[in-house]
């Protein structure tokens, strides 16, 4: 069964966490579409700023959007500037308060989706796919992953006939719950179509009790944007050592 099944959503509650957390009620489809909606804006918006995760929560009249990234300089902007834009944009979306945290993901190449994301921007650039491929489980490996799984699927090299074709090195056991298992799916458009790149990647093995949240594997150094309701403006807390 877990050769079928998301290994995100095959481990949610057991060692993974939801991606939007709030209390619906009976209106709880009208969120989820918004959920969606904010996700699809969100990517369209910082599509060069490297975003994996878009976490929202929900309170009565605000709404909180957490966003992990490899670059956050390029949402935060100068002085603040653009997440100020994006929480202004966020607002017209909700029509409620939107406190917008950004987290930084200091070793891009152990997350799914922007090994995915680099892989499909290669192809879209006419780079070699097997390359791309072997370029990016090399850089995953030497950042310590206990293994990674790649799938590409469509008209590989622009052939007649769709195929998939499967690349892995280490070990991938989809079966274990306590694995750390990220995975993500992105599609690469090119002018024969489009070729979805899925990527699987084995951090290592999870025992005795751990907090669930998606924001658990990232580099305890974390940079947080919050809007002052009073004056707009944005304020940097500093990560605290523990």
């Amino acid at each position: 069964m877990g050769q079928k099944t998301n290994p995100i959503g095959n481990r949610l509650g057991i060692i993974k966490g939801w991606e939007s957390n709030w209390y619906g009620g009976k209106n709880y489809g009208d969120k989820i579409a918004e959920d969606e909606k904010i996700r699809k804006y969100i990517n369209a918006r910082l599509s060069k700023a490297s975003v994996s995760r878009i976490i929202i929560e929900r309170t009565l009249k605000l709404v909180t959007v957490t966003i992990t990234t490899a670059r956050p300089g390029i949402i935060i902007g100068k002085g603040g500037q653009e997440v100020d834009k994006l929480k202004e944009e966020l607002k017209k979306i909700t029509d409620k308060e939107v406190q917008i945290n950004i987290f930084e993901i200091k070793r891009p190449e152990l997350d799914a989706k922007l090994v995915a994301a680099g892989i499909a921007r290669q192809i879209e650039n006419r780079i070699s796919y097997k390359r791309a491929i072997k370029m990016a489980i090399a850089a995953t490996m030497r950042m310590s992953a206990e293994g990674i799984k790649i799938q590409i699927s469509g008209r590989l090299n622009g052939a007649e006939m769709a195929r998939s074709e499967h690349y892995k090195e280490g070990r991938i056991p989809l079966s274990t719950f306590r694995a750390d298992i990220d995975y993500a799916l992105v599609e690469a458009h090119t002018t024969y179509g489009r070729l979805g790149v899925k990527v699987w990647i084995m951090k290592g093995e999870v025992y005795g009790r751990r907090e669930l949240s998606p924001l658990v594997g990232l580099s305890k150094k974390q940079t947080s944007i919050h809007s002052n309701k009073s004056t707009g403006a944005i304020k940097r807390q500093p990560h605290r050592r523990k």
